[in-house]
């Protein structure tokens, strides 16, 4: 009898892993467990449809019968207490335990904590599954005033929605910009004036001292220069932490993340973990990063599947990335990191514009607000490593179409 192999954690990566396990062909045991009750569902429409539709549900991943029909067994509500390596065993809240052969930790990332006077306070949220957003629904329906913390995706979505929706929303951001860690200067500053204009407050280079509540419910939020910003829901949007607990107390190798190889495997071979938490040396850097993203979450989850059923091939896939700001569709591939010069092509005016990034004279990422047909081009160009003249780039989609063909 074989153990098989048992998948923490049931989100994006985690069901892939288990879906691509049987699509491999591995015909052992598969465990996938969860700690919410809920079957495992789609996450980035919670900051935006979710939270303004009152009769919204969350979008099943998978639907129930596809886990019986796989024979995949979800179990949802589950907490694994530490792993035991030299047993091969999950040891579970309660006392039960789970032997396996193979272990693949999708176990994520959790919202990082406020460290203000005041974070405890009811009607303070952070947004990680499908109960915060109920909440976040809940509240907003009946306030007035609402601060977000943080100028990243998440924070910026909601920020969209509720302002939408009538409410006075104010961003708070530490950086000196909206998006610093993920966008290039230009498409922040583009979101920054985009958001203005459609009457939502920006504070950039300012922090939150504390927190005031009335009886026991949040009321303000206090910046460090001392102003006072009314506030009966804050939303805590100020990064996340990988959760690595687990690997860590199993003296698994941890860097920013549970380390992986190209093939997804932790420091211990038998263990594979993939998403948000995984942190790897990328292909097309050269460098270690951490992604957080459905993407890099199932393109990994596929490539452990392979993994564990012999394959050998390397991960390779081309990140991208997108939100929904407002009126603004952002998709982004590639990374930014190592560019050192950039050229924009489109209307910024119009709100439909690209940024295409350059590292001397390579390609290395595409930005794009309403421009989805350049950001497709761009993943079909960096999947194939080609790099396309400035000149191509200018004069738009036709040319650059015709450069790749012509580079076979």
């Amino acid at each position: 009898m074989t153990s098989g192999t048992i998948i923490v954690g049931a989100g994006h990566a985690g069901v892939q892993a288990a879906a691509s396990l049987r699509e491999e062909g591995y015909d052992g045991p598969v465990v996938l467990i969860g700690e919410e009750q809920e079957l495992p569902y789609h996450k980035p429409p919670l900051s935006k449809t979710f939270i303004k539709d009152a009769a919204a549900k969350p979008q099943p991943l998978r639907g129930e019968s596809f886990y019986e029909g796989n024979s995949i067994d979800y179990r949802p509500g589950l907490h694994v207490e530490r792993i035991d390596l030299a047993g091969r065993r999950l040891e579970l809240a309660g006392g039960a335990s789970l032997a396996f052969d193979r272990l693949i930790l999708a176990t994520g990332s959790r919202p990082r904590r406020l460290p203000v006077e005041g974070a405890g306070l009811a009607g303070v949220v952070s947004l990680r599954e499908v109960a915060d957003a109920r909440l976040i629904r809940e509240l907003s329906a009946s306030c007035t005033d609402v601060v977000v913390l943080g100028g990243g995706f998440i924070g910026l979505e909601i920020a969209a929605t509720l302002r939408a929706a009538g409410r006075n929303v104010t961003v708070v951001e530490a950086a000196d910009r909206l998006l610093g860690r993920v966008v290039a200067a230009p498409i922040g500053k583009h979101v920054r004036q985009r958001l203005a204009d459609l009457g939502v407050r920006i504070l950039t280079g300012t922090t939150v001292s504390r927190l005031e509540g009335e009886r026991g419910h949040v009321s303000a939020a206090v910046t460090a220069a001392g102003e006072r910003l009314p506030a009966q829901l804050v939303i805590v949007g100020v990064g996340v932490v990988p959760n690595v607990e687990l690997a860590e107390q199993a003296g698994i190798v941890i860097s920013n993340g549970i380390r992986v190889d190209h093939q997804m495997r932790t420091s211990v071979p038998e263990v594979l973990s993939v998403g948000d938490v995984a942190s790897y040396r990328h292909w097309f850097t050269g460098g270690d990063v951490r992604l957080e993203s459905v993407q890099n979450a199932t393109d990994q989850a596929r490539l452990a599947a392979r993994t564990i059923t012999g394959g050998s091939d390397a991960y390779g896939a081309v990140p991208w990335f997108w939100s929904d700001i407002g009126d603004m569709k952002l998709q982004m591939v590639g990374l930014t990191a190592a560019a050192d010069s950039h050229l924009t092509v489109g209307t910024p005016q119009d709100n439909r514009f690209s940024v295409y990034h350059f590292a001397g004279d390579r390609l290395v990422a595409v930005e794009s607000v309403n421009r989805p047909a350049d950001h497709m081009l761009g993943r079909k160009m960096l999947a194939a490593g080609f790099s396309p003249s400035r000149e191509a780039v200018a004069e738009g989609a036709d040319a650059l179409k015709a450069a790749l063909a012509a580079a076979g």
